[in-house]
């Protein structure tokens, strides 16, 4: 326990791709994330991941069409704009280590995240995130902790239904959420959050070589090269 009885896990600042990008490789994350010395690389994968989804973004707000070269998403986007409810597009959350919804940008947040689309229909909300990636390794914890901000900053939801639209494939990786196992679903973090905090408390960060070093900027480490 910390200093003030706040659990370790809950004192250090995360989002879902920060803590997936330490549970991949620590050294990488210290390098990226605490000293600061190198900068991830922007990959092509990357880079188009960003133009569709700021396309989409565009058309969901009714300001343009979507442009030729990505006119083929246009049904599965449409399929989840239909959905009734108040829509909240690119929606930004955060909440403290006391689980309290917060502004983005307070300095006191613990947790955030920005939700693609967020639908919320009186007791239902629907969260759905746009991947230009495969769709063969759906990481849905994505789609829990938008679940359990969504819980947090619309107390009159009671189910999340969220999914994962995977554009290039039309396909659609859906997941239900319920209030009553808020305790659980948060559980689902703790021990990577837990390997987190250790690793600032004892300064440890270990390498993890894998066949994603091949796009690793951090050329100080030993595996560096290896995997090219």
């Amino acid at each position: 326990m910390s200093e003030q009885g706040v659990p370790d896990f809950q004192t250090v600042k995360w989002s879902f791709s920060s803590l997936k990008d330490y549970v991949n490789c620590p050294k990488q994350y210290h390098h990226i994330k605490v000293l600061r010395d190198f900068t991830k690389k922007i990959t092509t994968h990357l880079l188009y991941g960003s133009k569709v989804h700021k396309a989409i973004e565009n058309y969901s707000h009714g300001s343009a069409e979507l442009p030729k070269n990505y006119a083929r998403f246009k049904p599965a986007v449409d399929s989840v704009l239909e959905i009734p409810g108040e829509r909240f597009i690119e929606h930004k959350m955060a909440i403290t280590n006391a689980y309290v919804p917060c502004d983005f940008y307070d300095p006191k947040y613990w947790v955030r995240g920005i939700a693609d689309l967020l639908i919320v229909d009186d007791d239902t909300a629907y969260v759905v995130d746009y991947k230009t990636g495969s769709n063969q390794y759906a990481d849905v914890k994505q789609l829990k902790l938008m679940a359990l901000m969504t819980f947090k900053f619309f107390p009159e939801v009671e189910e999340v239904r969220g999914g994962l639209l995977f554009v290039m494939h039309n396909s659609f990786v859906n997941e239900t959420y319920t209030r009553d196992k808020e305790k659980e679903y948060w559980g689902s973090f703790s021990a990577d959050l837990q390997r987190l905090a250790n690793s600032f408390k004892t300064d440890s960060w270990p390498a993890n070589p894998t066949s994603l070093c091949r796009w690793c900027p951090v050329s100080t480490c030993e595996f560096y090269g290896e995997r090219e």
